[in-house]
């Protein structure tokens, strides 16, 4: 079987580099032969693989990068709108899933030739409908919101192709986050920078504005080898459910993943495969807790001023299964030091994005927010796989006109202003021999921080044009010597 896993832009590389450790992994092996196709060289929004049909419960369940696992029923050539119900009337359906099932369709496209992506979307759901009304005697129900099941289809300039979303409810909703308001930073894009910045669970990691907490949670998880689908894949058992906030309800709310509503997934075989998997993950997270006990061994630590956002990064820390509570503490940014004094580290952070500083302790916007996108909003990146041509031309003038707004709200805001000079100096003075990542809107960063950037790398958060700015910060001890040997010479 084809698959096509979708992921925020840009992050196609370090997606290509988890299907091949999934893909490697003893379980996944045993389910059959899994080929990665080459790594895309320029941004398309996913990777494509070969894989076994069980290969879907692996990816749903292992992925922390994709954002949907789209299973290819059939391509074909096309020129007009009939064309496309041919094809999607042609495909058994009946085998897939029953007419009292509800459905959704969802129809992308890049250089298309046709004038209506909604006809096109109307042709292939009657095309399905109609086929499983002459096969069964009945009808599916169509629901946009919450559907049992849905497919996608993309049409480029000469042909179509239809896909099964084995996803469900987009996969960065992983089920702790509870928390409503403006938008977090997205899981899977959190996991996709941690993957960026080399990041290893055997180094410091530390996020002086950590807001709820996302990148922290997502190490932690990767560090005790926490599947990112472990609570939607019902892990834990009952005793833990998901985030009423986490995502949307789904209408059988005891089936986390849209393969558990499709019927070749509900065989015996492949029930048995499904609990095969999720055991042998239980057993790599009980012995990584013997390497990592609590949450200090893990060496991950955060602060933040805003009291509010502590107390909702604890919460979903301990929804997120990790041990005891997160190493952390109301502070200013300004005020951070290394933790443990350790020599070097990982620092990652998302400031906000021109936003007046919060005073201490009180109710301002989270760290992790500013966002023009809605974190339960499904954008076009976590709906389809590939980077539309209209759709990034859209997103492109989103971008830019959302940058040119925030920048104008940093040059009404001095004091945001000063606090990235004086935080640029706090990492100087304080971080020397650290990594320092930062994620961000605002491409004037570097120069307001006053600080060289050694790597910057194009990212997506939703339709919001981003840069992941790398700083290598250089131990005091380097520059007090190298003054020593001129005086000395």
């Amino acid at each position: 079987m084809r698959f096509f896993v979708v992921c925020p832009g840009g992050l196609e590389v370090p997606l290509a580099n988890e299907l091949a450790t999934i893909a490697a992994r003893p379980d996944s092996k045993a389910l059959g032969t899994w080929v990665i196709e080459p790594t895309p060289t320029s941004p398309t929004g996913g990777v494509g693989l070969a894989a076994p049909l069980a290969g879907v419960m692996a990816l749903n369940l292992h992925s922390r990068i994709a954002s949907r696992v789209l299973l290819e029923l059939a391509q074909a050539p096309y020129r007009q709108e009939e064309d496309l119900y041919k094809l999607a009337s042609g495909l058994a359906w009946e085998e897939w899933f029953d007419s009292n099932q509800t459905l959704r369709v969802d129809v992308t496209a890049h250089r298309s030739p046709l004038k209506s992506l909604n006809f096109a979307t109307l042709k292939i759901k009657d095309a399905i409908v109609d086929r499983l009304r002459d096969v069964t005697g009945d009808r599916p129900s169509i629901d946009t919101a919450f559907p049992d099941v849905r497919v996608q289809a993309h049409l480029t300039a000469t042909h179509v192709t239809i896909y099964l979303d084995t996803s469900g409810e987009a996969l960065f909703k992983r089920g702790w986050r509870d928390e409503k308001g403006d938008a977090p930073l997205k899981e899977n894009l959190a996991a996709g920078i941690l993957s960026i910045t080399g990041w290893k669970p055997s180094q410091t990691l530390f996020d002086p504005m950590c807001g709820s907490g996302t990148f922290l949670i997502e190490a932690a998880q990767m560090a005790l080898a926490i599947p990112p689908g472990a609570i939607r894949a019902g892990m834990y058992g009952d005793d833990v459910k998901p985030s009423r906030l986490a995502y949307r309800p789904l209408v059988t709310s005891a089936h986390g993943f849209g393969f558990q509503r499709l019927k070749p997934f509900n065989t015996p075989a492949e029930q048995k495969r499904w609990s095969a998997l999720k055991e042998a993950s239980l057993a790599e997270v009980l012995e990584k807790r013997k390497q990592f006990p609590d949450a200090q061994s893990l060496g991950i630590s955060g602060g933040d001023i805003n009291e509010r956002l502590v107390a909702m990064f604890k919460g979903n820390w301990q929804r997120a299964q990790l041990p005891g509570l997160p190493v952390t503490r109301q502070i200013d940014a300004l005020a951070s030091k290394p933790p443990g004094n350790t020599q070097g580290g990982v620092m990652l952070l998302n400031p906000p994005y021109g936003e007046r500083l919060v005073i201490k302790g009180g109710r301002g916007q989270d760290r992790e927010s500013g966002r023009e996108s809605d974190y339960d909003q499904e954008e076009p990146e976590d709906r389809f796989a590939h980077n539309l041509e209209t759709g990034r031309q859209s997103a492109k003038r989103s971008s830019r006109e959302s940058l040119k707004r925030l920048q104008a709200e940093e040059e009404q805001d001095p004091k945001f202003v000063e606090f990235l000079r004086q935080f640029g100096q706090h990492l100087k003075d304080a971080f020397g021999g650290w990594n320092v990542f930062v994620l961000t809107a605002d491409m004037a960063l570097p120069g307001q921080l006053r600080i060289k950037e050694s790597k910057r790398t194009p990212l997506f958060n939703g339709p919001l044009e981003c840069r992941l700015f790398k700083f290598e910060m250089h131990a005091k001890r380097d520059f007090v010597n190298a003054s020593s040997e001129t005086k000395a010479s």
